[in-house]
Order: C-alpha cells, then sequence, then structure tokens
C-alpha cells in the first residue's frame, strides 16, 4: 500500500470525541483540530496528531503525511526523537548532547517533528525571559542543526516562516 493511498480524517476536538473514538476502534488515521487555546487530548494514539486553528496549509500536509506514513509502517525505520532533562538528545540507542538555549529550540522542533515551527515561536521557547539579539536564533539554530546531524536529523529553513525538523534524505 501506498502512503498517498491512505485516507486521514479530520475532526475538530473536542466536538467530536465520540466519532473520534469510532474511528480509533476502527485504526483510522485522525488528525484533531483544536480551536485556540483549546488543550489537546491529554492521550494520543500512534494513528493520531493534533493541530492548532489557525494553521498554515504546510503544517497540516506535513502532520496528514506523517499519519499516513505511521498507518503503512514507513516510520518503522526511524524511532521518534526525544530529548530528557540533561538536555540529551534520543535516536533510538544514539544521543548528542545540547545545551540548555539549543535543549529549548530542541524540545520546540521536537513536538513538532515534521512541522514547521515559526521564528516567533522559537525565540519565545529558546529565552523565555526576553527577546535575544537579531541573528541570535540562527546561530543557536546552525549550532543544533550540526549537532543533530549525527542523529541523522535535519533542521530545514522554511523561507519566510521558520524552521522544520525531519530525517535527512
Amino acid at each position: 500500500m501506498h502512503a498517498g493511498t491512505v485516507d486521514v480524517v479530520t475532526l475538530r476536538w473536542p466536538t467530536e470525541e465520540l466519532r473520534r473514538r469510532v474511528l480509533a476502534e476502527a485504526g483510522v488515521p485522525r488528525l484533531l483540530v483544536l480551536d485556540g487555546e483549546q488543550p489537546p487530548p491529554r492521550e494520543l494514539d500512534d494513528l493520531e496528531d493534533w493541530i492548532r486553528v489557525p494553521a498554515l496549509e504546510i503544517d497540516r500536509r506535513a502532520r496528514v503525511e506523517r499519519l499516513r506514513r505511521r498507518l503503512v509502517g514507513d516510520e518503522v525505520e526511524h524511532p521518534e526523537p526525544t530529548i530528557d532533562e540533561d538536555g540529551l538528545v534520543h535516536v533510538g540507542s544514539s544521543w548528542v548532547s545540547v545545551p540548555p538555549v539549543e535543549a529549548r529550540l530542541a524540545v520546540a522542533l521536537i513536538e513538532r517533528f515534521g512541522a514547521v515551527v515559526s521564528r516567533e515561536e522559537l525565540s519565545v521557547a529558546a529565552w523565555p525571559e526576553g527577546v535575544a539579539q537579531r541573528n541570535a536564533l540562527d546561530v543557536r539554530i546552525l549550532r543544533l542543526r550540526r549537532r543533530l546531524e549525527d542523529l541523522g536529523l535535519a533542521i530545514r529553513t522554511v523561507r519566510s516562516r521558520g524552521y522544520l525538523l525531519e530525517w535527512v534524505g
């Protein structure tokens, strides 16, 4: 089965909770759409993801494609990247250490793996106490990009939008 032939159902959260449960039992991949400040569900299964509106179409498509890959097993070869409280980014049994500011950037990118994270969101994540100098984000992204390459991860620049974390290749 080709990943493009799998339908991902888009649902409003929490309005369509009953339909969500029925689709989950049937093994249908779901993308939950959250309005404004609505928190996402506490538990998601492997065939479920969420996005907050308003959202860019490129972000929505990235989430849908990721769900399709999960269903057909295309993501099995790549374990999910994670970051621990010590600033270690893990992919399977491999890891790299990242300093605190870059760790906060990594958290934001890993949480939205495969989707664009805006420069503004990354700046707030990296420097929650206030905005850093003009080029500080670019420098930190460059350093983080170099560190994550060893794990097979790439940080891509999405012009006029932000950055996206994905697998190399």
